[in-house]
């Protein structure tokens, strides 16, 4: 069983994943959020965080690994997370500056699986894509 910073380190993992290749960009990106983002307080980053990833990777290689992520995630996050996992999940989406299919579809399945309406991801979603734009 997971916690719920945990939780939200496996959200940022499926994202960046979801297409095959991990980037610098993407990995800069997690690390920032949990260097910077008050819900990560607490979080001995430099205890759990390589664990906490190389734990959801060798979960991730598993046959049902997906499936199995996404319901630990919902069960270690509290509803009143959701909104905060959606939201990291879409800043390393955009932290390479162009977001693959598969993690669209990855953004969608997280969507659904933390009943967000389309309106507060959207916002979310619009959010990410103007931190991360570039010129």
């Amino acid at each position: 069983m997971i916690d719920h910073q945990a939780a939200l380190i496996y959200t940022m993992v499926l994202v960046s994943a979801a297409d095959t290749a991990m980037t610098d960009a993407e990995l800069q990106v997690i690390g920032d959020i949990v260097n910077h983002l008050p819900i990560f307080a607490g979080y001995d980053k430099n205890l759990r965080l390589t664990k906490d990833l190389r734990d959801c990777a060798q979960m991730l290689g598993r046959e049902d690994g997906l499936e199995q992520g996404l319901r630990e995630i919902k069960t270690a996050l509290p509803a009143k997370l959701r909104e905060t996992a959606y939201a990291v999940a879409c800043d390393v989406a955009a932290a390479d500056g162009e977001t693959s299919q598969e993690e669209l579809r990855l953004l969608e399945l997280l969507r659904h699986r933390f009943n967000l309406d389309r309106l507060t991801a959207a916002a979310i979603e619009r959010g990410a894509r103007a931190r991360f734009l570039r010129v």
